[in-house]
């Protein structure tokens, strides 16, 4: 099928590489099916790109590229839910938020996407009683910014 995207225009994808979010992601509940694209090739970066609305499209990264010492516990729940029998089935994400310059961009560590990529289910789920905030630099940032990514 055919869809609009935000950043490469008119794309083909087939059924199966359609992932469903079954309560949409937060503040866009409605929005329940998305594709995971690359964005460019040779980038750690990908798309999660709505395929209803094409302005609807967050930039996302394998936070682990980023953040060697970051940990994930999916809740049992969201493993249920997502019918998540292995853990070769299971694939993290974090939201980019895009900064100018670029290298001021940040990672949503407090939220990450956990997607079933056997299943192509897909969740954001929040992890509570964690040092991960919203906004982590995903570059190396100068002394003089400190913590502000907490």
């Amino acid at each position: 099928m055919h869809i609009e995207t935000k950043y490469s225009g008119t794309v083909n994808v087939a059924p199966e590489e359609v992932y469903h979010f079954e309560h949409g992601l937060p503040a866009f509940e409605d929005e329940q099916r998305f594709v995971l694209m690359p964005f460019k090739e040779g980038t750690p970066f990908y798309i999660l790109q709505s395929v209803e609305t094409p302005e609807l499209a967050f930039v996302m990264v394998n936070p682990f590229h980023f953040f060697a010492d970051y940990q994930v516990e999916i809740p049992e729940s969201t493993i249920t839910q997502l019918n998540i029998t292995q853990q070769q089935d299971a694939a993290i994400f974090s939201i980019v938020t895009i900064q100018e310059p670029f290298q001021k961009s940040t990672a949503n560590l407090q939220g990450p996407v956990v997607l079933n990529v056997a299943e192509r289910q897909g969740k954001q789920i929040l992890l509570n009683d964690t040092s991960y905030g919203r906004k982590h630099h995903i570059f190396p940032q100068e002394e003089a910014a400190g913590q502000e990514g907490r």
